[in-house]
Formats: C-alpha cells, sequence, structure tokens
C-alpha cells in the first residue's frame, strides 16, 4: 500500500501544460516558414547580381514572421495553464 502511494506521488509532471505546448509548436511553425521565405534569391554564376535577393519578401515578410514566430514562443513560455 504505501509503495503504492510513493509511486503516485513520483509521476512526472512536465513543466508546462498542453495549452503551451501547441503555443509552442504554432510558433516554431511560424519561425520555419518565415526562414524558408528568407531563402533563395541567389544566382549560380557569381559574375551575375540577382535582384531577386531584394524582394520584399526577403526584406519584410520574412524576418517579420521571424519575430512573431519568437513573440508566440515568449507568449507560450509566459501563459500560466491553469488559469480558466
Amino acid at each position: 500500500m504505501g509503495e503504492q502511494k510513493r509511486k503516485e506521488e513520483a509521476k512526472t509532471m512536465f513543466v508546462f501544460g498542453n495549452k503551451n505546448y501547441k503555443f509552442m509548436f504554432i510558433g516554431l511553425a511560424i519561425i520555419a516558414i518565415g526562414f524558408i521565405l528568407m531563402s533563395g534569391g541567389g544566382s549560380d554564376d557569381p559574375n551575375v547580381f540577382n535582384p531577386e535577393i531584394f524582394h520584399w519578401r526577403r526584406i519584410r515578410l520574412a524576418p517579420t514572421m521571424v519575430l512573431i514566430g519568437f513573440g508566440i514562443q515568449i507568449y507560450a513560455i509566459l501563459l500560466n495553464p491553469n488559469k480558466q
């Protein structure tokens, strides 16, 4: 009887709740999308300049997506899962 009670008390508790992990995965996905949007725009020939590297998607949209993703990550860490 005492051993069973000790096993119940020794159950592992996660640091974050289910809600926190959902927001963390959403933030991680948005960060990954931001980095994917930043990729590309290079040239196969180093002597040829490709102006696609300065496209609005790489200069404005992608860094904004990454910052929004980091903001969601901070929110997920600070979120209290027990609050209704």
